[in-house]
């Protein structure tokens, strides 16, 4: 367990202490001032550029359009800009991964204080205990979250309650807090199409809310073991398997990438674009050098059954946006002593891929997502 991150600030004359919470280790701002209802947006936003923190003290609700109104004035990465002359497309998305994080850290910088029970402490705050509870635990003293993370919170806790029906499954799932949700179908009905190569045992790389490991255990698979590196993943996993019946022949265990021993089938769906993440979610969408794909190709040959094969879901957005080329993906899989033995191919569904302003709309429209069937060679 980490040591707490306090922060400090000027309120009424005295100087206030409290716990800086932030689930992905962010920093918090070297400089906090208290802020209420009289702060307008402009002024928001300049202390913001400065990275001056605002603790408010003001309306919640008021607090809410503040930072609607902050994003409006932020650089919007949203928009489609004029490509100029020579710039590759590869260019134009880390640009806009520049100008998405320069957002976010601003928006980040409007925080609101959080009291034990846990309680915000602010007039007109909703009712936060479920949500807080599921994504950070106990609030044992006053606590500073900045407001886009506590409204994430809100928004995963009403994912939670619903659940999200996976077709696939026919059932329900309940993602929590920091684990991604399965809403593109696609790759999952290609797990689910596909002709097993055996029924004994299987592991699924970094499981998140288990969906993969519980549809090969629905296929009739005897043993499945899902790992992810998250405990929160490991938690939701295992609720996963408990609520669908599915707990005698699935489990979850916290491990970076693979369990001991080996398996029949082994399946991985890493993040699909090599890139840093910023936030607690970016982590299922961006890959750091691609280094779980990497860590995935190379750990077959010592994990796989004789005969046993290697599932990859992986999409051919990397490809399109010039950030990984399809030589150099195959040169990885030829390095870690493995054959294609097939592909299935399906195009995608989200409604993104159908969104014309979006400033890459080109390549996520023409996108392809496939699961990759590789084999030890020889």
């Amino acid at each position: 367990m980490n040591s707490p991150t306090y922060v400090s600030w000027e309120q009424d004359g005295a100087t206030r202490t409290a716990v800086f919470s932030s689930s992905n280790a962010a920093k918090p701002p070297a400089r906090i001032q208290s802020v209420d209802d009289t702060l307008t947006a402009h002024e928001a936003h300049k202390l913001a550029a400065q990275g001056v923190g605002m603790l408010w003290t003001g309306d919640y609700h008021n607090a809410r359009q503040l930072l609607s109104a902050m994003g409006r004035r932020a650089p919007d990465a949203g928009k489609p800009k004029r490509q100029r002359a020579q710039e590759s497309t590869a260019e134009r998305f880390y640009k806009y991964r520049q100008a998405r994080t320069q957002r976010s850290r601003m928006l980040s910088m409007l925080m609101v204080p959080v009291e034990p029970g846990p309680v915000v402490a602010l007039r007109r705050a909703p009712d936060i205990t479920k949500a807080w509870r599921n994504a950070f635990g106990e609030v044992t003293e006053t606590t500073v979250v900045t407001l886009q993370e506590l409204l994430g919170a809100i928004g995963a806790q009403q994912w939670r309650a619903t659940g999200l029906f996976v077709p696939a499954l026919d059932a329900k799932i309940h993602p929590h807090y920091g684990t991604f949700a399965p809403v593109r179908g696609e790759y999952l009905d290609l797990v689910a199409q596909a002709q097993l190569p055996a029924t004994d045992t299987a592991f699924d790389i970094g499981t998140g809310t288990g969906v993969l490991a519980a549809i090969l255990t629905k296929r009739g698979v005897q043993k499945v073991v899902g790992t992810d590196s998250q405990a929160r993943a490991i938690e939701c996993a295992s609720e996963t398997f408990a609520s669908l019946g599915l707990a005698e022949r699935a489990s979850a265990v916290q491990c970076d990438m693979f369990p001991p021993g080996r398996a029949s089938l082994i399946v991985c769906n890493p993040p699909w674009l090599p890139g840093t993440p910023q936030t607690l979610l970016d982590y299922a969408v961006y890959d750091p050098k691609s280094r779980m794909l990497r860590e995935f190709l190379r750990g077959l040959p010592e994990h796989l059954n004789t005969a046993g094969e290697g599932w990859l879901v992986i999409s051919d957005l990397a490809e399109r946006l010039g950030l990984r080329s399809r030589e150099e993906f195959l040169g990885w899989v030829a390095e870690a002593g493995l054959e294609v033995l097939g592909r299935s191919d399906t195009r995608p569904t989200h409604g993104r891929s159908a969104d014309t302003t979006d400033p890459f709309h080109a390549e996520r429209s023409a996108e392809i997502t496939s699961l990759w069937k590789l084999r030890v060679r020889g």
